[in-house]
């Protein structure tokens, strides 16, 4: 597939970076996704900055599946707990995040596609905050563009990490070498129901604005 042939919504830049969600309950779990999509949403990716000279980044694209329904139930049996934690809260709004990562959750051995981003090395136990942001801070803006370059061909994702609590069973499900790279996420990815979505609201620009002192 040649890049004219790939999808394209042809959203301004503005439009993908402000309509750009966390999509779960909107994912089309039953389109397939071509490689082709994913490779090139990857490439888009690449061309992020990093923290350092060297690109430490690896992807690892799951579509097996046996693996997906394995690491669906190692983030399962961290995400149980936390949402029953979280059920019951008092917000509206917040309880409507809650839901929709349940349903993420029962649902994610379904997705077409798992994306999972990787960094080279390991963060040692107990390191201060400086060295923990220049890590993860190295492949954020990659993972992001994956999500925008998704975005810009019709497909959606969301950010998740609670399947990291059992990363090493998840290192050995994948034969990612877990003493030498760490995973980051794991991106769910779809085609999604719709292509409408729209700028989420946020407290005003002023209020969360400090110049030169807090």
């Amino acid at each position: 597939m040649d890049d004219s042939a790939l999808p394209d919504l042809g959203l301004s830049a503005r439009e993908v970076l402000t309509t750009t969600r966390s999509v779960r309950r909107r994912l089309d779990l039953s389109r397939p996704v071509e490689r082709e999509v994913i490779r090139d949403a990857i490439e888009v990716a690449i061309q992020a900055p990093t923290g350092s000279n060297a690109q430490a980044w690896h992807w690892v694209i799951v579509e097996d599946p046996a693996k997906k329904a394995a690491l669906a139930e190692l983030y399962g049996a961290n995400a149980d707990p936390y949402f029953e934690i979280l059920s019951g809260t008092d917000s509206s709004q917040f309880q409507a995040i809650v839901d929709s990562a349940v349903y993420l959750r029962r649902h994610l051995h379904q997705v077409p596609a798992m994306v999972i981003p990787c960094l080279w090395g390991r963060i040692p136990d107990g390191v201060d905050n400086a060295m923990a942001a220049a890590f993860y801070g190295s492949i954020l803006p990659a993972a992001w563009s994956f999500m925008l370059a998704l975005r810009s061909r019709g497909l959606g994702s969301a950010w998740t990490t609670l399947h990291l609590g059992s990363e090493r069973e998840a290192a050995e499900v994948l034969g990612i070498p877990y003493d030498r790279c760490s995973q980051v996420a794991l991106l769910p990815v779809a085609y999604t129901v719709g292509t409408e979505f729209h700028p989420a609201r946020r407290a005003p620009l002023d209020s969360v604005l400090h110049w030169d002192q807090w």
